[in-house]
C-alpha cells in the first residue's frame, strides 16, 4: 500500500478517475469475503454498532435499478428501518436470488452503525486530507446488498470507493456530459441526489438521443475485490453491484473547508433569481460570474488594500465566510 505522502502525490490535482488494483485486497472484511459471503456478513455483524440500518426491497421486475416508479410520484423500491442482523439473513437466504429481487443498504455512515471498522480497515488518507489548512476529514460510509443497479449521479465530494466483496461495474463521465445524460427532478431523487433518467441496462435512443454522446465520452472499469477507485469531484457515475453479495466501502472529502458552504446551495439560488430572466440579462449575469467564480483566476479586490477587500478577499477566511452567509440569509428573507 502506498503511503500518506504517496497517495497524495498521486490523487493531488487529478481530474479524472484513477483505479488502484489491489489497494485494500489484504484487509479483513475484503479477505472474509473471498472466503465466502457468509463469513463476510458474519465479520460485519462483529463491527455492527446494533443499530437498525435503513434498506430497501426491489421487487423482481425492478432488474435491481433503485429508480423511480412509472408516474414519478414515488420510488420503485420499499424502503424502511430494518435490523441488521435481518438484513444480513435475508442476504443470505438462497430464495432472494431465486426471487429475481434485491435487497440494498445504501449508503451507511461507519462511526455511528460499523465503529469497530476504521481501526482495521484504513487507507493512509492524512496527508491528502490535511494538506490543506481547515479540510474536513472523509466521511467513510458503506455500500451493502445484492444485484443493484443505481441510476447515474455525480457528488460534490471526491471519492475514494473501495470494492471489498463482490464486484462492480463503474460507467464515468465527465462533468460536462451533464447535458447528455439526462437529469430528472433535483428535489426528489433517489438517495436525494439528481440522477440520470436513461436506464443503462435498455437506453430507450428515441427518448434520450445524446445518450449516445455521453456513451462515447465515457469510461467504464469493473473493480475486483480489494480494489479501489478515485471518483474525482463532480464526475458523473452509473453503479452496478454484479454478485450475489456486494461490499464498498467509499470515502468523501472536499477540497474546502465546510465553512465555505455547498455550491447546490448557490445553483439553487440562480435558478430561483437567475434562470427566468431575458437572455440578455442573463447574458450579463453570464459575465459577473465569469469574472469573480469562474475564471482561471476569478477577478475582484486585487486592486484595493487588504483592509478594503471585504467579500473580495481571497480566501475568504471562516470569520468573512460566516458573515457572507448572514448576508445571504437576510437577503433572501426579505
Amino acid at each position: 500500500m502506498p503511503d500518506a505522502t504517496a497517495l497524495a502525490a498521486m490523487l493531488a490535482g487529478a481530474d479524472t478517475p484513477i483505479v488502484l488494483r489491489g489497494l485494500c485486497r489484504h484487509w479483513p472484511l475484503t479477505q472474509a469475503g473471498l472466503q465466502s459471503p457468509s463469513a463476510a456478513l458474519a465479520l460485519l455483524q462483529q463491527y455492527s454498532a446494533g443499530l437498525p440500518v435503513s434498506a430497501c426491497y426491489l421487487p423482481a421486475e425492478t432488474g435491481g435499478r433503485v429508480f423511480y416508479n412509472a408516474d414519478f410520484s414515488g420510488f420503485n423500491y420499499q424502503g424502511g428501518p430494518l435490523p441488521f442482523a435481518d438484513l444480513c439473513q435475508r442476504l443470505l437466504d438462497p430464495a432472494l436470488a431465486q426471487s429475481g429481487a434485491s435487497i440494498y443498504m445504501g449508503s451507511t455512515e461507519v462511526g455511528q452503525y460499523f465503529p469497530g471498522i476504521r481501526a482495521q480497515h484504513q487507507l493512509p488518507l492524512d496527508c491528502l486530507l490535511n494538506g490543506g489548512a481547515g479540510a474536513a476529514q472523509a466521511l467513510v460510509s458503506i455500500w451493502l446488498g445484492s444485484k443493484s443497479r443505481i441510476a447515474a449521479h455525480y457528488d460534490f465530494p471526491h471519492n475514494l470507493a473501495c470494492n471489498l466483496v463482490g464486484h462492480r461495474r463503474f460507467t464515468l463521465f465527465p462533468p460536462e456530459q451533464v447535458v447528455n445524460l439526462y437529469p430528472g427532478p433535483m428535489e426528489f431523487a433517489p438517495g436525494g441526489q439528481d440522477v440520470s433518467l436513461v436506464d443503462f441496462a435498455a437506453p430507450d435512443f428515441d427518448r434520450f438521443p445524446r445518450f449516445a454522446q455521453a456513451l462515447d465520452a465515457g469510461l467504464q472499469v469493473t473493480l475486483e475485490p480489494g480494489d479501489v477507485l478515485f471518483m474525482p469531484s463532480m464526475w458523473w457515475h452509473h453503479v452496478e453491484a454484479l454478485d450475489a453479495l456486494n461490499l464498498l466501502l467509499t470515502h468523501w472529502w472536499r477540497d474546502t473547508p465546510a465553512y465555505l458552504g455547498r455550491p447546490n446551495n448557490a445553483l439553487l439560488n440562480a435558478m430561483l433569481s437567475i434562470r427566468h430572466l431575458p437572455k440578455a440579462q442573463r447574458k450579463a449575469w453570464q459575465a459577473l460570474f465569469d469574472y469573480y467564480i469562474f475564471a482561471d483566476e476569478p477577478g475582484g479586490g486585487a486592486e484595493l488594500p487588504p483592509a478594503a477587500q471585504g467579500l473580495l478577499r481571497q480566501p475568504l477566511d471562516e470569520a468573512t465566510a460566516r458573515a457572507l452567509r448572514s448576508l445571504i440569509i437576510q437577503k433572501l428573507q426579505r
